[in-house]
């Protein structure tokens, strides 16, 4: 079954790799893409949101897929619901994991305060080397910089209001953990409702962190969803 994985911000190709594994035990044939400046791809003009989108799409192109399913955690949950209201009938079901998407300018501020790579070099180092390691030869501040920018674009234009979502008519499974402590249940729940095909699931024991996601559970999730 053909099935596209999008990372998160700050993540890469590679962080999806031991879900992929699972999922193919499952049948699947999933498939996964760097975003430009990610995973050592090479920055493009452009960075955010929409130029994420356009490259799936070429990523698609590529590899001869008209049409598939996308599972998106983070920021590539966003990606995925932007390219279903631009581009609906290039994307089948959706599973999103852990998206933020309640997007305003006080929001966004906080959100940038910890994107701030002097104080993660002080702080967490093994965090600022584990991001030099994943993004290399890119320059990992600089990364850092663009994705703050984007979330800055972000609070001042977000781009799935409640009006394009409920023009979004694939079948969508909005999850979130419950012990995310960077998105809200009110702001997922608020978007699965919005959503005229959307479903709200909850995975316990479940924080924000993609590496501390019980990724047995999430396949089963997934597998569910995209064969009900």
């Amino acid at each position: 079954m053909k099935l596209i994985l999008l990372h998160g911000a700050l993540g890469a190709a590679s962080t999806m790799t031991p879900l992929s594994e699972r999922l193919r035990h499952n049948g699947f044939a999933p498939q996964t893409l760097n975003f430009s400046g990610h995973g050592g791809a090479p920055f493009s003009e452009g960075f955010g949101i929409e130029q994420f989108a356009n490259e799936v799409l070429r990523f698609m192109d590529e590899k001869g897929l008209e049409k598939t399913d996308i599972f998106g955690y983070s920021m590539g949950g966003y990606v995925a619901l932007h390219m279903a209201s631009q581009h609906p009938e290039r994307v089948g079901r959706i599973i999103t994991l852990a998206t933020k998407f309640d997007w305003t300018p006080e929001g966004a501020e906080r959100e940038t305060k910890m994107l701030d790579p002097e104080k993660i070099e002080a702080k967490v180092p093994a965090f600022a080397k584990q991001l030099e390691e994943r993004h290399a030869p890119n320059d990992w501040k600089l990364l850092l910089r663009k994705t703050a920018d984007m979330m800055l674009e972000l609070g001042q234009r977000p781009l799935l209001t409640p009006a394009v979502l409920s023009k979004i008519d694939n079948p969508c499974l909005i999850c979130l953990g419950d012990g995310d402590q960077m998105v809200s249940i009110a702001e997922t729940t608020h978007t699965a409702e919005a959503l005229p095909n959307g479903q709200l699931h909850i995975l316990e024991q479940t924080p924000h962190p993609f590496e501390k996601v019980n990724l047995d559970a999430l396949n089963h999730v997934i597998h569910s969803f995209l064969l009900a």
